[in-house]
């Protein structure tokens, strides 16, 4: 089969769990930069980047790189993409634009002048053209501009992989679903050992943590990827990949996650979302307050995203959070290994323990930096 390019994006500070997860389906040619991973393959390993990339929020198929210095030159290189080919004009479409350092330097125009190109390849091919819908596209064109170059990709993922399917309110303040996997990715965890988050909130630690010690493909929980509205859609290799993925789930795990909130609605949101997840008899989760904790048996992993803001228990300031979260540490988790991800350094000084390892992570437009402690 034709060999591809691709180019999967991912949070910063992930870079590295994404290109470990890309080498182990079998991507070639691994190259890392900021925000992503590029790498080649078939278009099958298109297929199972989306259904089995933990880290990944987007895979895109590169289709073509040229410099564009003037619009012209961006109208020019657009047109020439045989985009007929590729999608009907039935499909509805979105352009997607960055620019940086370019003659071009506002990304609507860039997206305007290469949706521009799009339309006019399809009427001069078939006659009309693909309508336009930003919100909920069936194929999204992404335009990357730095420096005059010119990368022109098809978005195959659609909606951002960290969109499981399974939190029932994914606007809700808590972690990214990408994010959280890459956490425990990094932390080393394999699921041979107990995983405990004491402030889950919506139970997105948990519940990776559980896709992951049970082997199960984080896109088996989604419908729709732009992939299978493309011309060249292979419906049987995705239904064998699909059906291999569904054989893989090891439903005889029987591993410890637990996870903890002192609100009593976040944890009835955390088992909702945990049970369409298909893994609700995987977690155990509870309402804990945090001065509470007191994980038994033996030592593991405690992995946690501190509450803050919206999530914090009225009447309680992140200082005092951590202050009592030490003290748990302290006095009832010797032995286990912690990890937080903190993107207030002041409030980490009152945990009162000196983090023996810093990994600077963006949790959106917040940096952060997952602390590791040896509670010994």
């Amino acid at each position: 089969m034709t060999r591809r390019r691709y180019f999967a994006t991912t949070s910063k500070g992930l870079e590295e769990a994404l290109a470990g997860e890309v080498a182990d389906l079998g991507g070639e040619e691994i190259s890392v930069a900021a925000g992503g991973v590029g790498f080649s393959g078939d278009a099958v390993l298109g297929y199972r980047a989306n259904l089995w990339l933990r880290t990944a929020n987007r895979v895109l198929l590169l289709l073509a790189e040229f410099p564009a210095v003037t619009p012209d030159d961006l109208y020019e290189g657009a047109g020439a993409v045989p985009w007929p080919d590729l999608f009907s004009v039935r499909c509805t479409i979105a352009v997607d634009a960055t620019t940086r350092d370019s003659g071009i330097a506002h990304s609507h125009f860039a997206a305007q002048k290469t949706k521009d190109a799009v339309v006019d390849r399809f009427r001069a091919a078939v006659g009309t053209r693909p309508d336009v819908d930003p919100a909920a596209a069936d194929v999204r064109i992404n335009v990357r501009l730095v420096r005059d170059a010119c990368t022109l990709s098809l978005d195959l993922s659609g909606e951002s992989l960290n969109r499981r399917g399974y939190r029932a309110d994914p606007t809700e303040a808590s972690l990214r679903e990408t994010l959280a996997a890459g956490m425990i990715l990094l932390t080393g965890w394999n699921g041979r050992v107990p995983l405990v988050d004491p402030a889950c909130g919506a139970g997105t630690i948990p519940i990776e943590a559980a896709l992951i010690a049970t082997d199960t493909a984080p896109g088996l929980l989604r419908k729709e990827f732009s992939f299978r509205k493309l011309a060249d859609f292979d419906r049987k290799a995705w239904d064998a990949l699909v059906e291999d993925a569904e054989g893989r789930v090891n439903r005889k795990w029987r591993g410890r996650i637990e996870g903890s909130d002192i609100s009593r609605g976040a944890i009835r949101g955390a088992r909702e979302n945990a049970g369409r997840a298909g893994v609700g008899e995987r977690v155990a989760l509870d309402i804990r307050d945090v001065r509470e904790l007191s994980p038994e048996g033996p030592p593991g992993i405690i992995l946690c995203n501190p509450p803050y803001g919206v999530r914090m228990a009225a009447g309680t300031s992140e200082e005092s959070f951590y202050r009592a979260m030490g003290e748990a540490f302290k006095k009832r988790c010797r032995g286990w290994t912690a990890y937080l991800l903190s993107g207030n350094p002041d409030a980490t000084k009152a945990l009162k323990l000196k983090a023996s390892r810093r990994i600077p992570l963006m949790n959106g437009p917040i940096d952060c930096r997952l602390l590791k402690y040896e509670l010994y």
